[in-house]
């Protein structure tokens, strides 16, 4: 049985072996931020986009990065080769580290550094052919959510809210404009438009949602980026989930009531079409 190999404050070690102090900051503020990158055939997806912001998070919240970009590049690869899979998801975290619990910052704690592989999950072909339902809600977290921190307890309730009704996911909205999903950027389509919400502290900066958006622009397709209203996101003939992990994905129902014929639309196909095709050029290039 293959033993699931974790880095923590500069070694790699199995899972089990791995501890962190019960005064570590991450545990007892959730005092941290983290990135998941996404791995096809052995070779890291957009990775420095996915450094970049984690820096931007890492400078949000006034922690040091521990390590230059190429030191992570490295650290990243080195827990792909320590893990099986040809597909992975890269999951690493910097807490502010280790002091006795008070609010302020600590004058000279050491950052503590996580890094974990677990199996990539991406949609399954039925959810791709049929899409996914949808519930709706409203977005009730913090108001720097353009920073990627593991302070993630609102989002916990959100998505936990979709799980109990049995839907994917829950988008959320803001005081009548569409921020994002519990973890996922949305977009919609209306009239032939995609429409894509502004990239601000009410939402994370999504690195499938820059590919989409590129892939948009280069493809022709008519984008605004833009507030988009609730009573907008309801019309819509198209409204899709992006992640790492769902990549993009069609929402058929919301709120029990279908979007456009209650199918993928035809955008949808299209641009599932170029992001595939996207996905596969650039890991040809990484070869």
């Amino acid at each position: 049985m293959t033993t699931d190999i974790v880095y923590l404050n500069g070694e790699f070690m199995p899972m089990a072996e791995a501890r962190v102090p019960v005064l570590d900051r991450g545990f007892i503020f959730g005092d941290g931020v983290y990135e998941v990158i996404p791995v096809y055939s052995r070779h890291p997806f957009r990775l420095a986009e996915h450094l970049r912001r984690l820096q931007n998070s890492l400078d949000s919240v006034r922690i040091a990065n521990p390590h230059t970009a190429a030191e992570w590049s490295q650290l990243v690869l080195d827990m792909i080769a320590r893990n099986p899979g040809e597909d992975q998801s890269i999951y690493f975290q910097i807490t502010r580290g280790v002091s006795k619990r008070a609010h302020e910052f600590p004058l000279n704690a050491q950052p503590t550094v996580f890094m974990m592989s677990t199996p990539l999950m991406t949609p399954p072909r039925e959810q791709i052919d049929q899409g996914v339902a949808c519930i709706t809600g409203t977005d009730f977290r913090w108001l720097k959510c353009d920073v990627k921190s593991v302070s993630l307890l609102g989002n916990c309730l959100l998505k936990q809210s979709a799980v109990d009704a049995g839907t994917a996911e829950i988008i959320l909205f803001r005081d009548g404009y569409l921020t994002e999903a519990a973890a996922c950027n949305v977009l919609a389509v209306k009239n032939g438009v995609l429409l894509a919400p502004p990239k601000n502290h009410l939402i994370l900066p999504g690195i499938t949602y820059d590919v989409v958006l590129e892939l948009a622009a280069a493809n022709k397709i008519p984008l605004e980026m833009r507030e988009v209203s609730e009573q907008e996101v309801r019309g819509a003939q198209e409204i899709w989930l992006t992640s790492s992990t769902k990549e993009v994905l069609a929402v058929t129902t919301l709120d029990g009531r279908t979007v456009g014929d209650g199918k993928p639309g035809p955008l949808f196909h299209r641009m599932h079409a170029l992001y595939q095709e996207f996905k596969q050029t650039v890991m040809r290039r990484a070869a």
